[in-house]
């Protein structure tokens, strides 16, 4: 991979796409990429370990704010790989609290499901605890419910 890559090659040899590459490039993770007398974008086999890099970063759920972080630490030579363990822990305090509301949503998806009849009634527990949600926060829902 030591020769210049148009953007398809970079796309393939990363595991993303030409869409994602522009993306990254816009975001500023991926710098401006050098251009052909033509004007094609050229990618170097420097640019696709740092496709890779962000694609794996985002396999693990880091944030593109975080990405920029560790892409800057890595760098950065003198880097102290204290600052890269606290990216990661917060990212795990995230990823935790998280789970912890997913759970919640999970525990209750499933009471509402098991209180719902799924017959022919009409009378349904899941739409009716979203329509009390709904009303009862008036200053999240802004629109009122009209069952039809």
């Amino acid at each position: 991979m030591s020769h210049a890559m148009n953007i398809g090659e970079a796309a393939d040899a990363a595991g993303v796409t030409a869409k994602t590459i522009r993306h990254y490039e816009a975001l500023g993770l991926l710098p401006e990429p050098a251009r052909s007398e033509a004007g094609y974008r050229q990618y170097s086999a420097n640019d696709v370990a740092v496709l890779c890099f962000i694609r794996q970063s985002r396999t693990l759920g880091f944030s593109t704010r975080q990405i920029g972080e560790l892409l800057a630490l890595r760098a950065d030579g003198a880097r102290r790989s204290q600052d890269v363990k606290a990216l990661a822990r917060r990212h795990l305090a995230d990823l935790e609290r998280k789970l912890g509301e997913l759970a919640q949503m999970k525990a209750e998806l499933e009471r509402l499901a098991h209180e719902c009849h799924g017959d022919h009634r009409p009378d349904c527990a899941i739409l009716g605890k979203l329509s009390a949600n709904a009303l009862a926060s008036p200053r999240i829902c802004t629109m009122i419910w009209v069952p039809v």
